[in-house]
């Protein structure tokens, strides 16, 4: 069945919000190009492509303000004189924040974003006399066009290389539908098409010429024959005749590209076309054309509907086994015990296998977030007048996208921090013996099954003295307890509410909010932040992340008959003690382990001194948060666990001391501690309160309905 115009329409506009962050981004990254290599023609080539193409989609999805609005930007590119203005880069930059507002508010439909600015700064570039001469044209352009005289360097090397990877080139003539009412939008729509049968090398004439309303003509590699591209371009009331004529065979792969050998004949039912120059162009290294047809668009939210469904088969997994399990037990010597064992390991392999499967699809390169920032560091560098270079590096470090999405925003103010606290002014880094230019790093690893990203900066440091003294100054710790806080206990402090060391309020620092978001942002995340700072020398912050927030590896435990759950990854050893190995100090319970004195949480109640159990046993699992040790003290171990994390909303519990709930292949319900909550809670404790966590939370079988963890029996 046919889909309605009004859907296509929708389907097309949702296409183009998707497509057009892409070209968007593009155009920050080559005016941040232009502005390093001023007046470089081919930047301001890359750049009116970019907005062209913009243009031609946003006509075709009936767009028309942001389509006039890039026309205009694009005229004004095509003058000779544009490359050359002073004001180009700052040009691109106002328009690529215009045409952003403009994109989002057509995907909300909200109001869209004033332009009177933008087309001054526009207006701008035919300001001067003699960029309004349009460029010359000789009265043998089209002759030279079909000799392919007029073709560029580039445009001559791409056609030797595709001939050298064995694609056949075609001369493709396309004239548009007079009937057209959109001939522009029509002329994208077969650039498109053609576009889908291989790799365009050459489109003329220009959009902005006359006859561009009339008819276009491409230069296509491809490996499908004529008339397979000839049928693809042949649009209704877009498209009227299209004649595809095959210029030169296919070669063999990496075969010499020479095209002194006469022509081959041409098919006259497809059409005719121009002849490619008879000389042989040197090849050069071009990245490898990628089909579109190998590419699927996929919202996540689909992605995350095959997820959740892979979560439930590990579930029935786990019940599987169970009941095998309690089989085995009752009947140890049945011929089907060893059968059904075959059956579940067989489907425990495959259903492995599906879950990676289904994690590769979610994971997105670092370099999708990473690219954004070039952009980012030279506004507010500029903002804070600080000279800064940007070096990237491990972007191609795969992360889930729902934690790539998550975490922008937290190391955009780290960033914009390393900048407005860390680097310092020129002169001031002259006379300290560095580079007038600050540094910032951004730098992503994989470390274990957790991923690492580190921002750092060679600025100043964090001064050690005047955190501590802030933290006195707002009532946040006594000067007693302050003194005995160590170095990393002090730079916690930069994480509270209300934190600044700042003295003047800027519109980039200095009100004390960004930092906590940072923190509060990686406890929902289930991820640490360490912080490392040489006075002088520069800051480190190192995020540590989980791959994914869907499945984890646990170790479940008991409290006082509740049973939870921590990340394996998290637990460094599991220690046995007594009681009496426990020490009060300051009020904190402390255990000496190793020479080693390592603070203790207790989830359970706290015992009295007296209550002459101080030979009974205890597990202490020792956890890593962050760069620091603490010690879990439990009843009793359950074992390790493949855990499906089902979030808890706010109606059912309304702490952050657990992140999630999952529920066992015998119908129990497990709690998953956040640990990073759990360790900040203790910290804002009393020193009389500390050391003892009652999280008291008890699933009900209504709680699990409610959660959609499963009707299964069982008791949490």
């Amino acid at each position: 069945m046919t889909n309605s115009p009004d859907e296509r329409a929708a389907e097309l506009r949702e296409l183009f919000f998707e497509t057009s962050q892409e070209l968007l981004q593009a155009l920050n990254e080559q005016a941040l190009q232009l502005e390093k290599h001023p007046g470089d023609e081919e930047i301001a080539r890359s750049i009116r492509r970019t907005v062209h193409t913009l243009k031609g989609d946003a006509a075709a999805c009936g767009l028309r303000e942001l389509s006039e609005l890039a026309h205009q930007f694009e005229d004004a590119l095509s003058l000779e004189s544009a490359a050359s203005h002073a004001m180009l880069p700052e040009i691109v930059f106002a328009s690529a924040d215009v045409f952003t507002a403009m994109v989002l508010a057509y995907h909300k439909g909200a109001k869209l974003p004033g332009t009177a600015s933008l087309r001054k700064k526009i207006s701008e570039l035919t300001s001067d006399r003699a960029a309004r001469k349009p460029r010359r044209k000789t009265a043998g352009a089209k002759a030279d066009w079909k000799a392919g005289k007029d073709w560029s360097e580039a445009e001559k090397r791409e056609i030797a290389q595709a001939q050298m990877e064995g694609l056949a080139l075609f001369h493709v003539v396309a004239k548009i539908d007079p009937h057209c009412t959109m001939p522009i939008a029509g002329r994208q729509l077969i650039h498109n098409a053609v576009a889908s049968q291989g790799k365009v090398i050459v489109v003329r004439p220009d959009a902005k010429a006359p006859a561009a309303a009339k008819q276009v003509e491409f230069v296509l590699a491809s490996r499908v024959s004529a008339e397979q591209i000839a049928a693809k371009c042949r649009i209704p009331t877009i498209a009227g005749e299209v004649a595809v004529t095959l210029l030169q065979p296919a070669l063999a792969p990496n075969a010499p590209a020479n095209t002194t050998e006469p022509p081959p004949e041409r098919d006259p039912a497809v059409g005719s076309g121009p002849e490619i120059p008879a000389e042989t162009i040197p090849p050069i290294e071009l990245a490898p054309h990628t089909v579109a047809e190998n590419i699927l668009r996929v919202d996540a939210g689909r992605i995350d509907n095959v997820l959740n469904l892979v979560g439930e088969l590990i579930i029935g997994k786990s019940m599987l086994q169970q009941a095998l399990m309690e089989f085995g037990k009752r009947y140890p010597k049945d011929l089907l015990r060893g059968r059904f064992a075959d059956a579940v390991a067989f489907q425990a392999r495959v259903l492995n296998d599906l879950q990676r499967s289904v994690m590769k699809i979610r994971m997105v390169p670092v370099e999708q977030l990473f690219r954004r920032f070039p952009r980012i560091v030279r506004d507010v560098a500029r903002q804070c007048e600080r000279e800064v270079d940007l070096v990237l590096s491990g972007q191609d470090t795969d992360l889930d996208k729902g934690i790539l999405d998550a975490i922008a925003e937290p190391l955009t103010h780290l960033v914009r921090n390393a900048i407005s606290h860390g680097i310092e002014a020129s002169e001031e880094r002259q006379r300290s013996g560095k580079t007038p230019r600050g540094t910032i790093r951004l730098n992503a690893l994989h470390q274990g099954n957790q991923v690492v990203v580190e921002i750092s900066d060679d600025g100043r440091g964090i001064d050690i003295q005047k955190v501590r003294s802030k933290a006195i100054e707002l009532g946040m710790v006594s000067s007693e307890e302050a003194a005995r806080l160590s170095e990393p206990e002090i730079l916690d402090f930069i994480f509270r509410p209300g934190f600044s060391t700042a003295e003047q309020v800027t519109e980039v620092s200095g009100r004390g909010v960004g930092m906590d978001v940072v923190q509060s942002v990686l406890h929902r995340l289930k991820a640490t932040i360490h912080v490392e700072t040489r006075s002088g020398r520069g800051t480190i912050f190192r995020l540590k992340l989980p791959l994914t927030l869907a499945i984890i590896k646990a170790l479940l435990f008991w409290v006082e008959q509740r049973l939870y759950a921590i990340p394996l990854n998290a637990v460094v050893e599991i220690a046995r003690t007594f009681e009496s190995e426990v020490h009060q100090v300051d009020n904190y319970e402390v255990l000496q382990l190793r020479n080693q004195v390592l603070p203790l949480l207790r989830l359970g109640r706290a015992r009295a001194p007296d209550s002459g159990l101080a030979s009974q046993k205890l597990f202490v699992l020792v956890i890593l948060v962050g760069e620091r040790k603490f010690g879990l003290i439990v009843d009793a171990l359950e074992g390790e666990e493949e855990l499906v994390i089902k979030a808890l909303d706010d109606q059912t519990f309304s702490t952050d001391l657990v992140s999630g709930a999952s529920i066992l292949g015998d119908g129990r319900v497990v709690l998953i501690l956040n640990l990073p909550a759990v360790v900040e809670h203790v910290a804002h404790l009393r020193p009389e309160e500390a050391g003892h966590v009652s999280c008291g939370l008890l699933l009900t079988h209504t709680d699990r309905m409610r959660l959609g963890l499963g009707a299964a029996g069982g008791q949490a």
